[in-house]
């Protein structure tokens, strides 16, 4: 190795001692303090501290809105899963599992998708009322999913995207 050489590693060597030494001497002369409540609010997203969402007491059944539910209104729903779920029969598990015939599927049904055991441990099949349930708020339905989504509170998109999840099947369910 050159005398040039030997300059440049040792050059690089000290910058990263002084960059560690200075955030190691920055943590000692600082101490910071979490905010008891979040100063920016972003809308949809809960903070850390808050628990399970209170779903509201209790959910008018999904029925009735099933039988006048647009489709069409329920597939524009389902744009908001795009990004963690497909929805394309044989289609990848992605942060989610796939939602190709979901309707009247066993929770945690997908092949290889790491479900939590929130929903794991729930017994029986999606039905129409679990699906608008969960739906409505993931976390108070299987508290500790995985799933992030706040959940839709009217029960109008709800029963539209059920509504376009239940096409989503190559035999779909019968309406209840």
């Amino acid at each position: 190795m050159s005398l040039e050489s030997n300059k440049i590693a040792a050059a690089v060597l000290m910058a990263g001692v002084i960059a560690m030494t200075s955030g190691f001497i920055a943590g000692i002369l600082v101490h910071p303090h979490a905010l008891k409540e979040s100063v920016y609010k972003v809308e949809g997203v809960e903070s850390a501290a808050a628990a399970a969402p209170a779903a509201p007491a209790v959910l008018a059944p999904v029925a009735p809105l099933l039988a006048s539910a647009d489709v069409a209104a329920g597939e524009a729903q389902s744009k908001k899963c795009v990004a963690c779920h497909t929805f394309n029969q044989g289609g990848p598990n992605r942060v989610g599992p796939n939602l190709w015939d979901i309707v009247g599927a066993k929770h945690a049904h997908a092949q290889g998708f790491a479900y939590s055991d929130a929903i794991k441990s729930k017994p029986g099949d999606w039905t129409y009322e679990d699906l608008n349930a969960f739906l409505a708020s993931p976390r108070a339905y299987a508290p500790g999913t995985k799933m992030a989504f706040a959940g839709l509170p009217k029960a109008e998109d709800r029963a539209a995207l059920i509504a376009y999840l239940r096409t989503l099947s190559g035999s779909p369910k019968p309406l209840p």
